[in-house]
């Protein structure tokens, strides 16, 4: 099967502010939450 069946896209939108460095680690820090969160290996705090 080809496609992206299942693909889940974390972003900066959820961040109140940018600023004007490099957000990367932030981001990569919300992405991995969420997919804890997906998994099921943490709860909403």
């Amino acid at each position: 099967m080809r496609g992206i069946g299942g693909l889940r896209i974390a972003d900066a939108s959820v961040m109140p502010a940018l600023v004007g460095g490099n957000i990367n680690a932030c981001v990569m820090m919300i992405a991995e939450k969420g997919a804890d969160l997906i998994a099921g290996a943490g709860r909403a705090t």
